[in-house]
Protein backbone atom coordinates (compact mmCIF):
# COMPACT_ATOMS: atom_id res chain seq x y z
CA UNK A 1 0.00 0.00 0.00
CA UNK A 2 3.10 2.35 0.40
CA UNK A 3 4.47 1.99 -2.98
CA UNK A 4 1.23 2.38 -4.53
CA UNK A 5 0.51 5.45 -2.08
CA UNK A 6 3.82 6.61 -3.54
CA UNK A 7 3.15 5.57 -7.30
CA UNK A 8 -0.53 7.89 -6.89
CA UNK A 9 1.48 10.60 -5.15
CA UNK A 10 4.37 10.83 -7.94
CA UNK A 11 1.38 10.44 -10.51
CA UNK A 12 -0.40 13.79 -8.71
CA UNK A 13 2.86 15.16 -8.83
CA UNK A 14 2.91 14.17 -12.57
CA UNK A 15 -0.14 15.81 -13.52
CA UNK A 16 0.33 19.04 -11.57
CA UNK A 17 3.23 19.52 -13.25
CA UNK A 18 1.71 18.19 -16.76
CA UNK A 19 -1.08 20.53 -16.09
CA UNK A 20 0.92 23.51 -14.54
CA UNK A 21 2.84 22.88 -18.36
CA UNK A 22 -0.19 23.06 -20.38
CA UNK A 23 -0.74 26.21 -18.53
CA UNK A 24 2.54 27.60 -19.60
CA UNK A 25 1.89 26.54 -22.88
CA UNK A 26 -1.69 28.13 -23.04
CA UNK A 27 -0.51 31.36 -21.83
CA UNK A 28 2.79 31.23 -23.85
CA UNK A 29 0.57 31.01 -26.76
CA UNK A 30 -2.04 33.48 -25.46
CA UNK A 31 1.37 35.99 -25.47
CA UNK A 32 2.33 34.57 -28.82
CA UNK A 33 -0.92 35.29 -30.02
CA UNK A 34 -1.00 39.15 -28.01
CA UNK A 35 2.46 39.91 -29.45
CA UNK A 36 1.55 38.79 -32.95
CA UNK A 37 -1.51 41.45 -32.76
CA UNK A 38 0.66 43.83 -31.23
CA UNK A 39 3.76 43.54 -34.05
CA UNK A 40 0.49 43.45 -36.84
CA UNK A 41 -0.68 47.11 -35.33
CA UNK A 42 2.89 48.33 -34.99
CA UNK A 43 3.29 47.27 -38.69
CA UNK A 44 -0.09 49.12 -39.12
CA UNK A 45 0.67 51.73 -37.90
CA UNK A 46 4.22 52.25 -39.29
CA UNK A 47 2.78 51.69 -42.76
CA UNK A 48 0.22 54.68 -41.32
CA UNK A 49 2.84 56.76 -40.50
CA UNK A 50 5.22 56.15 -43.60
CA UNK A 51 1.96 56.95 -45.63
CA UNK A 52 1.63 59.89 -43.79
CA UNK A 53 5.48 60.87 -44.05
CA UNK A 54 4.96 60.27 -47.83
CA UNK A 55 2.32 62.44 -47.95
CA UNK A 56 3.81 65.55 -45.85
CA UNK A 57 6.95 64.64 -48.00
CA UNK A 58 5.01 65.38 -51.18
CA UNK A 59 3.27 68.48 -49.80
CA UNK A 60 6.27 70.04 -48.81
CA UNK A 61 7.79 68.90 -52.46
CA UNK A 62 4.73 71.04 -53.97
CA UNK A 63 5.06 73.91 -51.68
CA UNK A 64 8.40 74.19 -52.46
CA UNK A 65 8.18 74.28 -56.11
CA UNK A 66 5.44 76.68 -55.83
CA UNK A 67 7.42 79.22 -53.99
CA UNK A 68 10.69 78.06 -56.01
CA UNK A 69 8.41 79.29 -58.61
CA UNK A 70 7.13 82.38 -56.75
CA UNK A 71 10.67 83.03 -56.04
CA UNK A 72 11.54 83.26 -59.82
CA UNK A 73 9.05 84.94 -60.86
CA UNK A 74 9.45 87.83 -58.07
CA UNK A 75 13.36 87.96 -58.36
CA UNK A 76 12.64 88.63 -62.26
CA UNK A 77 10.50 90.96 -61.75
CA UNK A 78 12.76 92.61 -59.25
CA UNK A 79 15.61 92.52 -61.98
CA UNK A 80 13.29 94.12 -64.72
CA UNK A 81 12.77 97.13 -61.95
CA UNK A 82 16.39 97.22 -61.26
CA UNK A 83 17.14 97.62 -64.91
CA UNK A 84 14.16 99.94 -65.63
CA UNK A 85 15.73 102.02 -62.51
CA UNK A 86 19.14 101.74 -63.67
CA UNK A 87 18.46 103.05 -67.55
CA UNK A 88 15.99 105.78 -66.10
CA UNK A 89 18.90 106.67 -63.90
CA UNK A 90 21.25 106.85 -66.92
CA UNK A 91 19.01 108.20 -69.43
CA UNK A 92 18.74 111.28 -66.34
CA UNK A 93 22.04 111.22 -65.96
CA UNK A 94 22.38 111.73 -69.98
CA UNK A 95 19.49 114.29 -69.94
CA UNK A 96 20.82 116.52 -66.97
CA UNK A 97 24.65 116.34 -68.20
CA UNK A 98 23.42 117.55 -72.01
CA UNK A 99 21.62 120.31 -70.18
CA UNK A 100 24.27 121.47 -68.28
CA UNK A 101 26.31 121.34 -71.48
CA UNK A 102 24.34 123.87 -73.86
CA UNK A 103 23.26 125.85 -70.31
CA UNK A 104 26.90 126.29 -68.92
CA UNK A 105 28.59 129.69 -70.52
CA UNK A 106 32.22 128.24 -69.49
CA UNK A 107 32.17 126.03 -72.46
CA UNK A 108 32.72 129.59 -74.62
CA UNK A 109 34.78 130.89 -72.06
CA UNK A 110 38.00 129.81 -74.11
CA UNK A 111 36.44 131.23 -77.03
CA UNK A 112 36.13 135.01 -75.78
CA UNK A 113 39.46 134.87 -73.27
CA UNK A 114 41.89 137.06 -75.07
CA UNK A 115 43.32 139.83 -74.35
CA UNK A 116 42.97 143.70 -76.13
CA UNK A 117 46.53 143.61 -77.20
CA UNK A 118 45.98 140.70 -78.72
CA UNK A 119 42.99 141.53 -80.79
CA UNK A 120 44.74 144.97 -81.82
CA UNK A 121 47.59 142.72 -83.07
CA UNK A 122 45.32 140.96 -85.04
CA UNK A 123 42.94 143.54 -86.15
CA UNK A 124 46.58 144.77 -88.12
CA UNK A 125 47.26 141.37 -88.99
CA UNK A 126 43.89 141.19 -91.13
CA UNK A 127 45.33 143.94 -93.45
CA UNK A 128 48.58 142.02 -93.97
CA UNK A 129 48.61 139.35 -96.76
CA UNK A 130 51.39 136.35 -95.83
CA UNK A 131 53.72 135.63 -98.44
CA UNK A 132 54.53 132.51 -97.25
CA UNK A 133 52.26 129.67 -97.63
CA UNK A 134 54.25 126.74 -98.07
CA UNK A 135 53.00 125.55 -95.07
CA UNK A 136 49.33 126.54 -92.71
CA UNK A 137 49.40 129.37 -91.49
CA UNK A 138 47.95 130.01 -88.05
CA UNK A 139 44.41 130.97 -87.35
CA UNK A 140 43.36 132.94 -84.04
CA UNK A 141 40.84 130.61 -82.66
CA UNK A 142 38.69 132.82 -81.01
CA UNK A 143 35.19 135.02 -81.34
CA UNK A 144 35.37 138.25 -79.30
CA UNK A 145 37.09 140.11 -81.93
CA UNK A 146 35.07 138.90 -84.82
CA UNK A 147 31.77 139.64 -82.69
CA UNK A 148 32.60 142.86 -81.93
CA UNK A 149 33.77 143.92 -85.54
CA UNK A 150 29.91 142.45 -86.49
CA UNK A 151 28.55 144.92 -84.03
CA UNK A 152 30.72 147.72 -85.48
CA UNK A 153 29.96 146.89 -88.84
CA UNK A 154 25.97 146.92 -87.74
CA UNK A 155 26.29 150.66 -85.99
CA UNK A 156 28.14 152.33 -89.08
CA UNK A 157 25.53 150.94 -91.69
CA UNK A 158 22.98 152.40 -88.91
CA UNK A 159 25.15 155.78 -89.45
CA UNK A 160 24.95 155.57 -93.10
CA UNK A 161 21.05 155.45 -93.01
CA UNK A 162 21.13 158.02 -91.13
CA UNK A 163 23.67 160.14 -93.00
CA UNK A 164 22.47 159.48 -96.43
CA UNK A 165 18.47 160.71 -97.60
CA UNK A 166 16.59 157.88 -96.28
CA UNK A 167 13.54 158.73 -94.75
CA UNK A 168 12.92 156.41 -91.73
CA UNK A 169 9.16 156.46 -91.41
CA UNK A 170 8.31 153.98 -88.24
CA UNK A 171 10.81 152.30 -86.00
CA UNK A 172 14.18 151.67 -86.94
CA UNK A 173 16.42 149.90 -89.23
CA UNK A 174 18.59 147.80 -86.22
CA UNK A 175 16.86 144.71 -87.04
CA UNK A 176 17.48 144.87 -90.81
CA UNK A 177 21.43 145.79 -90.18
CA UNK A 178 21.88 142.95 -87.65
CA UNK A 179 19.90 140.39 -90.13
CA UNK A 180 22.44 141.63 -92.48
CA UNK A 181 25.53 141.20 -90.94
CA UNK A 182 25.06 138.23 -89.07
CA UNK A 183 23.54 136.75 -91.61
CA UNK A 184 26.65 137.02 -93.88
CA UNK A 185 29.19 136.32 -91.35
CA UNK A 186 27.19 132.96 -90.20
CA UNK A 187 26.03 132.15 -93.85
CA UNK A 188 29.08 132.80 -95.57
CA UNK A 189 31.60 131.17 -93.27
CA UNK A 190 29.20 127.98 -93.32
CA UNK A 191 29.10 127.75 -97.01
CA UNK A 192 33.25 128.59 -96.91
CA UNK A 193 33.90 125.60 -94.31
CA UNK A 194 31.32 123.14 -96.51
CA UNK A 195 33.59 124.31 -99.59
CA UNK A 196 36.80 123.68 -97.56
CA UNK A 197 35.63 120.13 -96.48
CA UNK A 198 34.72 119.42 -99.78
CA UNK A 199 38.68 120.28 -100.88
CA UNK A 200 40.25 118.98 -97.81
CA UNK A 201 40.94 122.03 -96.84
CA UNK A 202 43.05 121.75 -92.84
CA UNK A 203 40.28 124.57 -91.41
CA UNK A 204 37.76 124.10 -88.24
CA UNK A 205 34.44 125.82 -88.17
CA UNK A 206 35.62 127.98 -85.62
CA UNK A 207 38.69 129.03 -87.84
CA UNK A 208 36.57 130.02 -90.32
CA UNK A 209 34.74 131.95 -88.41
CA UNK A 210 37.38 133.71 -86.70
CA UNK A 211 39.30 134.14 -90.49
CA UNK A 212 36.01 136.10 -92.07
CA UNK A 213 35.13 137.94 -88.89
CA UNK A 214 38.65 139.53 -89.04
CA UNK A 215 38.05 140.01 -92.74
CA UNK A 216 35.18 142.84 -91.91
CA UNK A 217 37.65 145.09 -90.47
CA UNK A 218 38.56 146.07 -93.64
CA UNK A 219 34.62 146.77 -94.62
CA UNK A 220 34.30 149.07 -91.75
CA UNK A 221 36.90 151.07 -92.29
CA UNK A 222 35.81 151.66 -96.12
CA UNK A 223 32.08 152.24 -94.74
CA UNK A 224 33.03 154.49 -92.41
CA UNK A 225 35.06 156.56 -94.51
CA UNK A 226 32.67 156.39 -97.55
CA UNK A 227 30.01 157.21 -95.74
CA UNK A 228 31.29 160.62 -94.14
CA UNK A 229 32.83 161.66 -97.06
CA UNK A 230 30.25 161.03 -100.20
CA UNK A 231 32.77 160.41 -103.08
CA UNK A 232 32.34 157.91 -105.31
CA UNK A 233 36.21 157.42 -106.47
CA UNK A 234 37.01 157.69 -102.93
CA UNK A 235 35.40 154.41 -102.17
CA UNK A 236 36.72 152.71 -105.22
CA UNK A 237 40.10 153.72 -104.24
CA UNK A 238 39.43 152.31 -100.71
CA UNK A 239 37.32 149.53 -101.98
CA UNK A 240 40.50 148.50 -103.83
CA UNK A 241 43.43 148.86 -101.47
CA UNK A 242 41.83 147.97 -98.08
CA UNK A 243 39.06 145.41 -99.31
CA UNK A 244 41.75 144.00 -101.14
CA UNK A 245 44.36 143.99 -98.21
CA UNK A 246 41.58 142.21 -96.53
CA UNK A 247 40.52 139.44 -99.10
CA UNK A 248 44.13 138.95 -99.67
CA UNK A 249 45.21 137.97 -96.32
CA UNK A 250 42.18 135.65 -96.07
CA UNK A 251 42.75 133.91 -99.61
CA UNK A 252 46.69 133.39 -98.55
CA UNK A 253 45.72 131.61 -95.13
CA UNK A 254 43.19 129.55 -97.28
CA UNK A 255 46.06 129.19 -99.99
CA UNK A 256 48.39 127.74 -97.46
CA UNK A 257 46.17 125.36 -95.65
CA UNK A 258 44.45 123.82 -99.36
CA UNK A 259 46.46 121.19 -101.61
CA UNK A 260 45.85 121.54 -104.89
CA UNK A 261 45.13 123.87 -107.46
CA UNK A 262 42.07 123.27 -108.41
CA UNK A 263 41.07 123.33 -105.10
CA UNK A 264 42.90 126.42 -104.24
CA UNK A 265 41.08 127.96 -107.23
CA UNK A 266 37.45 127.12 -106.41
CA UNK A 267 37.87 128.17 -102.83
CA UNK A 268 39.85 130.91 -102.77
CA UNK A 269 37.83 132.51 -105.77
CA UNK A 270 34.42 132.05 -104.31
CA UNK A 271 35.92 133.97 -101.19
CA UNK A 272 37.30 136.53 -102.95
CA UNK A 273 34.04 137.59 -104.79
CA UNK A 274 31.76 136.87 -101.94
CA UNK A 275 33.64 139.49 -99.75
CA UNK A 276 34.55 142.02 -102.32
CA UNK A 277 30.52 142.32 -103.62
CA UNK A 278 29.59 142.13 -99.88
CA UNK A 279 31.26 145.45 -99.89
CA UNK A 280 29.19 146.64 -102.99
CA UNK A 281 26.40 145.36 -101.72
CA UNK A 282 26.54 147.69 -98.58
CA UNK A 283 27.76 150.86 -100.12
CA UNK A 284 25.35 150.78 -103.25
CA UNK A 285 22.28 148.49 -102.48
CA UNK A 286 21.76 148.17 -99.15
CA UNK A 287 20.03 151.80 -98.71
CA UNK A 288 17.83 151.30 -101.88
CA UNK A 289 17.28 147.93 -100.12
CA UNK A 290 15.86 148.60 -97.19
CA UNK A 291 13.90 151.83 -98.70
CA UNK A 292 12.27 149.15 -100.96
CA UNK A 293 11.64 146.86 -97.77
CA UNK A 294 10.03 149.44 -96.03
CA UNK A 295 7.73 150.22 -98.69
CA UNK A 296 6.99 146.61 -99.54
CA UNK A 297 5.86 146.52 -95.10
CA UNK A 298 4.62 149.48 -94.51
CA UNK A 299 3.00 150.88 -97.87
CA UNK A 300 3.86 154.39 -99.73
CA UNK A 301 4.19 157.55 -97.75
CA UNK A 302 0.57 158.39 -97.44
CA UNK A 303 -0.54 161.68 -95.62
CA UNK A 304 -3.04 160.63 -92.91
CA UNK A 305 -6.97 161.10 -92.95
CA UNK A 306 -8.59 163.98 -92.52
CA UNK A 307 -12.09 165.18 -91.65
CA UNK A 308 -13.25 167.43 -94.64
CA UNK A 309 -16.58 169.13 -94.52
CA UNK A 310 -19.32 168.13 -96.72
CA UNK A 311 -22.02 170.75 -98.09
CA UNK A 312 -25.21 169.87 -97.81
CA UNK A 313 -27.57 170.03 -100.67
CA UNK A 314 -30.72 172.71 -100.86
CA UNK A 315 -33.47 170.02 -101.39
CA UNK A 316 -32.34 168.64 -98.26
CA UNK A 317 -32.37 171.64 -96.14
CA UNK A 318 -36.12 172.46 -97.00
CA UNK A 319 -37.05 168.92 -95.95
CA UNK A 320 -35.64 169.23 -92.84
CA UNK A 321 -37.57 172.51 -92.12
CA UNK A 322 -40.61 171.10 -93.23
CA UNK A 323 -40.26 167.95 -91.10
CA UNK A 324 -39.21 170.61 -88.16
CA UNK A 325 -42.27 173.16 -88.70
CA UNK A 326 -44.61 169.81 -88.88
CA UNK A 327 -43.12 168.49 -85.61
CA UNK A 328 -43.61 171.33 -83.93
CA UNK A 329 -47.13 171.97 -85.07
CA UNK A 330 -48.37 168.38 -83.78
CA UNK A 331 -47.30 168.93 -80.28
Amino acid sequence: SGAPAAEWGGFEDNMQSGGSAVIDMENMDDTSGSSFEDMGEMHQRMKEEEEEEEAESEAGAGEEEDGEFLGMKGLRGQLGRQVADQMWQVGKRQASRAFSLYANIDILRPYFDVEPVQVRARLLESMIPVKMINFPQKIAGELYGPLMLVFTLVAILLHGMKTSDTIIREGTLMGTAIGTCFGYWLGVSSFMYFLAYLCNAQITMVQMLSLLGYGLFGHCITLFVTYNIHFHSLFYIFWLVVGGLSTLRMVAVLVSRTVGHTQRLILCGTLAALHMLFLLYLHFAYHKVVEGILDTLEGPNMLPFQRVARDIPVVSNAVLNTTAKTIALTL
